[in-house]
């Protein structure tokens, strides 16, 4: 899967986040894994609404829009549901704790790019 940093408008990193594009690796998302790093992600898209059914743990979502603006921050316990509302054009799912420790609220513009050193494929 391709990598990509998210920053905050500051550029200060969030998190490292797989790209989930295609339709298994966006139908799999986390599921199997036992747990997830603090400075990693899932970046998942197009995708509007998450679960957490099968999950062995708890993940903080952030639904952003067609901008990466932040619509909605939820925090995800095990078999759970959530949908991120109105403008949703693509999900990040990260470690428990990640929304607070970056203090992201709704309205947070964030900053998706390469990492430094890998080219685009």
């Amino acid at each position: 899967m391709r990598l990509v940093d998210i920053r905050l408008a500051d550029g200060v990193l969030v998190c490292n986040a797989e790209v989930a594009e295609g339709f298994l690796t966006r139908a799999r998302g986390l599921l199997g894994r036992k747990s997830l790093p603090v400075d990693a992600g899932l970046l998942i898209q197009p995708c509007t609404s998450v679960h957490t059914f099968f999950m062995r743990f708890t993940i903080d979502v952030l639904y952003l829009d067609r901008n990466d603006r932040v619509v909605k921050a939820v925090t995800l316990k095990p078999f759970r549901l959530s949908m991120g509302g109105k403008g949703t054009k693509r999900t990040l799912e990260m470690a428990q704790g990640s929304i607070a420790r970056a203090s992201i609220q709704r309205g947070v513009q964030l900053q998706i790019t390469q990492p430094e050193g890998v080219s685009a494929s």
